[in-house]
């Protein structure tokens, strides 16, 4: 994809400029500039995009935000990338509930500093739901103890899950809804509380993804750290070097419908966020 990319530009030599495109393009799809938006879903847009960013980089579990992007990829409306430092074996239970924060992360932007919510948070509602449940029935993380609920139905020819028996008794079950509500509101207020208490730096980042529409690198470290006025002041002196990419990116928020994009931590491939 990078060489057939450098020959579309009737270059001669792969940039790492290519290579970056090249990964967005095969794991997310090509960018469509020509998708037509209103200015209110490119606001709402922004703020989703700004809040999960803003959420993952605090976290100190959180991988780290390398670039926030407002422009519509495969069937993404936009998508926050988080590369982690290493790969990771095992989660603990502090970083996935740090992980449920970060996908609650645009739904509670939009309802902080937006007219109204929007399905824009579908997918990020959907793998928030199913790790929590997954923390509560499959890893024995909750109060419920260290037990599996549900036994997977295999089949055998075509080597994949139907679906989980329920092994366990109604009470049970009432339980088991009661934690994912509990861990998911918890991860909601989580998100509310750092989102809340930094507004003004949540219009800075909106303002300038509506602006730039996308920001990477330098860029999107000075708007994280809040440090936007500094960093613009150099730039337009001249004094920031141009960003050469990154060696890794994953999408997030593929969905049938178009999704905002969701973080992409331990995404699993989609068919909105996602980041993951």
């Amino acid at each position: 994809e990078s060489a057939l990319l450098t020959a579309r530009r009737n270059k001669k030599i792969i940039t790492m400029q290519e290579v970056s495109e090249s990964m967005e393009r095969v794991i997310a799809g090509p960018e469509r500039k020509g998708r037509v938006l209103d200015e209110q879903t490119k606001h709402t847009i922004a703020y989703h995009e700004s809040g999960h960013a803003l959420v993952g980089h605090l976290l100190d579990h959180a991988d780290p935000v390398h670039k926030i992007s407002i422009i519509s990829r495969g069937r993404a409306l936009g998508y926050t990338l988080s590369i982690p430092d290493e790969d990771k074996v095992l989660n603990s239970l502090s970083e996935m509930k740090e992980e449920l924060a970060v996908f609650m992360g645009g739904r509670v932007a939009e309802e902080i500093f937006c007219d109204d919510i929007t399905t824009g948070a579908s997918n990020d509602l959907e793998r928030a739901s199913k790790m929590a449940r997954a923390i509560v029935t499959q890893y024995g993380m909750s109060p419920l103890g260290t037990q599996v609920f549900g036994q997977p139905n295999h089949e055998v020819f075509l080597g994949r899950d139907y679906g989980n028996t329920q092994d366990y008794s109604p009470e049970t079950a009432q339980r088991i809804d009661e934690e994912v509500a509990r861990l998911m509101k918890q991860a909601h207020d989580t998100a509310y509380e750092i989102l809340s208490q930094r507004a003004d730096q949540m219009h800075t980042m909106a303002e300038v993804l509506l602006d730039r529409e996308t920001v990477d690198g330098a860029a999107c470290e000075a708007l994280l750290n809040n440090t936007w006025a500094e960093f613009a002041k150099k730039e337009a002196a001249g004094e920031i070097p141009p960003d050469e990419g990154f060696t890794l990116v994953e999408p997030v928020g593929k969905q049938e419908e178009p999704q905002l994009a969701s973080p992409q931590q331990a995404a699993e491939p989609q068919g909105d966020s996602s980041q993951q």
